[in-house]
């Protein structure tokens, strides 16, 4: 078996690396993570903006966000993310031939049963506040110029907005991220909370990839494990 498939035995193994203080609040954790929500981030070129809505997720309990990559690549930035990256997943599209990455993401999020929600104050926009928690969803921002593009718009199943009577048009992206996610997690959690957490092997499996980050030498470990047992 490979070092990244899910063994539960080395699971069990490598909890012995990992001290009882981290392995319950890891415990704590995970029992509020959710992938009920999603967050995609389309070309954002301001690589501390993406930071920032990386660690809004986590502090959220979003366990996954969505990068698609178009004019610019994005990085994690440590002294923004102040070490959330290390906890939640992350994924990136690329456009190819044939297929653009709107196009690769939106598909994999469809296939997971994500409804898709471009946020833009522009065209049939729906205020937050109307938007229902009825089921899984996908919300995609855009860069700090031009917000989402207009093959977003055309590609996601509705347009949301935050209502604004100031005369600044949009929040910082960070603080959108947040606003959604705290009015729509607010809705879900009191109406159908066995909905929105993870299933127990999802959080097996995410389990095993935080011990492996946490561990020192955590490949060494591994190896000495597999190369001890006939596997």
């Amino acid at each position: 078996m490979g070092n990244n498939s899910f063994d539960p035995e080395l699971l069990v193994y490598l909890s012995q690396y990992v001290t009882d203080h981290k392995k319950a609040r890891m415990e704590e954790v995970l029992a509020l993570r959710s992938r009920f929500f999603t967050v995609v981030l389309e070309d954002i070129y301001k690589p501390h903006n993406a930071s920032a809505v990386i660690r809004t997720c986590d502090c959220f309990g979003v366990q996954d966000i969505h990068i698609i990559e178009r004019a610019n690549s994005y990085d994690v930035n440590p002294y923004v993310t102040r070490g959330a990256a290390q906890w939640v997943d992350i994924h990136k599209y690329q456009d190819d031939p044939g297929r653009s990455s709107v196009d690769a993401c939106f598909e994999e999020l469809r296939a997971q049963g994500y409804k898709v929600m471009a946020t833009s104050p522009h065209g049939e926009s729906v205020p937050l506040h109307e938007l229902k928690a009825d089921q899984k969803t996908a919300l995609v921002f855009g860069n700090e110029h031009a917000g989402v593009s207009e093959e977003v718009i055309q590609k996601s199943d509705g347009v949301v907005h935050i209502p604004m009577t100031g005369f600044t048009e949009s929040f910082n992206i960070s603080v959108s991220a947040s606003i959604c996610l705290y009015d729509l997690q607010q809705k879900i959690v009191r109406s159908r909370p066995e909905v929105y957490y993870l299933s127990e092997s999802e959080k097996a499996e995410i389990r095993f990839r935080w011990y492996k980050s946490v561990v020192k030498n955590a490949e060494a470990h591994i190896r000495n494990f597999y190369g001890s047992e006939s596997r």
